[in-house]
């Protein structure tokens, strides 16, 4: 408990870190965002077609094609210097849950490859641990969606 008071301690005396940017935000807007401009840069035509068919129609992505996703989003977000990622969700609890992970997978003794593949990208609820009650309901019961922001 001690070490949770001081975490908190922490964060709510920590001394912002200065922004030195005397542009509009506007121009800075949106830079760390994998959004379309971005994925007809990186993904293969096809890839980037069924993307915007997921965005736009709600068709679902196959396998294949989120794995195409998954390797460009990782190659790009590389390129801005990320090392991890968060799963961001709203859970039926009222709040939001995350879980951060890195792109990082161990391949044997003492080595390793960035690595996100697409059952990471589309990853589901495992349990109905974000149901109000707090996970009394059978794994099966979980409701866990993915939906592209436009």
């Amino acid at each position: 408990a001690n070490q949770r008071m001081q975490a908190y301690y922490d964060v709510l005396h920590r001394t912002p870190k200065p922004i030195d940017f005397d542009g509009k935000i506007s121009e800075i807007f949106g830079e760390n965002v994998f959004h379309l401009e971005v994925m007809r840069e990186y993904l293969p035509a096809e890839a980037y077609k069924s993307m915007k068919q997921a965005i736009y129609e709600g068709t679902r992505l196959d396998r294949a094609m989120a794995d195409q996703v998954a390797s460009a989003m990782k190659d790009w977000a590389l390129t801005k210097g990320a090392t991890h990622y968060t799963h961001w969700f709203q859970p039926l609890t009222g709040s939001t849950a995350e879980k951060h992970d890195a792109f990082f997978k161990p391949v044997g003794p003492g080595k390793a490859i960035e690595r996100f593949d697409g059952d990471l990208l589309v990853q589901q609820e495992p349990d109905a641990s974000s149901f109000p009650n707090g996970g009394i309901r059978n794994t099966f019961e979980a409701r866990g969606y993915t939906a592209w922001d436009p």
